[in-house]
């Protein structure tokens, strides 16, 4: 019996996907209708009988309500917008009830932590990270959160769905489910770093950008005693990083040139720290840039879909995709 599902589109959890066993409840429940018939054989009682048999009869009907609780249920994968490492990746999954009757009693829960090698799913740890009820035709979703320890792709969690509706004697539960969905993790930012080099473009290179003349924006240097309160970069300073004051070149727009190359003394993951760093800052104060990297270059622009590809860059240096 295999338990896992793979897939890119949405899954219809089908009978052949669907398992039950009893609750701890249901045991119990169990153990005292097999009490209450003997007790029925032993003095012969006819009420006994039929109290014991209508409690059977209300587990029968409980099993039925359980397994329709999931049968036909919808499970779609969402979208995982792009995170920094050291943050939490939201995969979304969307449950879509397409029957005419409610469901009641829905619960995901999401593999956590490393399991044993070759461990069957049913003995690995699981949360639940999300409890709802579903109306008829009414479509849900729910973020799965994945720490992103590092750079690069990062695949989707498994998950399953259960349910102990409607009266907690018997769980339900699905095969496990892993979409084929990945979330892209940008490289952590570095601290306020100066920029090291900016070309420029259209404009003649200013050994010597004056701190506070003109509006395009030319990097971080460090604070200094005299420098116009305005231009100290707060952010920074708030956060504990250092006093950096940040650099604006007059004149005609100057585009700003990330170089790898000028990162010398550097690792490559310091590298990329610094330069995720670096296109934050001239994103958020609005300038033109470009960036270099070994064997990628990309022409200056701005805004966020600029931002998104610089960033991408930088998160897929050096992995295989």
């Amino acid at each position: 019996m295999s338990s896992v599902a793979n897939a890119s589109d949405a899954v219809v959890l089908g009978r052949r996907q669907l398992y039950m066993l009893p609750t701890r409840h249901g045991l119990m429940f169990a153990l005292v209708l097999l009490v209450l018939l003997l007790a029925s054989i032993n003095y012969a009682n006819g009420l006994a009988y039929g109290l014991t048999f209508l409690l059977a009869s209300l587990a029968v009907v409980s099993m039925l309500h359980t397994h329709r609780n999931l049968h036909k249920l919808t499970v779609a994968p969402g979208a995982c917008h792009p995170v920094f490492a050291g943050e939490a990746a939201q995969f979304t999954v969307c449950l879509t009830n397409e029957s005419g009757a409610p469901r009641y009693g829905l619960v995901i829960e999401q593999e956590r932590g490393p399991a044993r090698k070759g461990a069957p799913w049913r003995l690995r740890r699981r949360s639940a990270v999300a409890r709802l009820d579903l109306a008829a035709g009414e479509t849900a979703c729910v973020a799965l959160a994945v720490p992103a320890e590092r750079r690069g792709w990062l695949a989707a969690p498994a998950f399953l769905v259960s349910t102990e509706f409607p009266l907690g004697l018997l769980y339900s539960w699905s095969r496990r489910i892993a979409f084929d969905q990945r979330g892209l993790v940008y490289p952590r930012p570095a601290p306020p770093t100066p920029l090291r080099a900016a070309a420029h473009e259209g404009a003649q290179p200013e050994p010597h950008a004056r701190t506070g003349a003109g509006d395009d924006f030319a990097g971080l240097r460090e604070y200094h005693a005299g420098d116009s309160p305005r231009h100290i970069h707060w952010k920074a300073v708030a956060r504990g990083q250092g006093w950096y004051t940040k650099q604006f070149g007059g004149g005609a727009q100057t585009l700003l040139w990330l170089d790898w190359d000028t990162l010398e003394g550097f690792d490559t993951e310091a590298r990329l720290a610094v330069l995720a760093r670096w296109v934050l800052d001239a994103e958020r104060a609005g300038a033109r840039y470009g960036l270099k990297l070994p064997g990628t270059r990309i022409a200056p622009a701005s805004g966020e879909r600029h931002q998104h590809q610089c960033l991408a860059a930088l998160a897929l240096f050096g992995l295989r995709t």
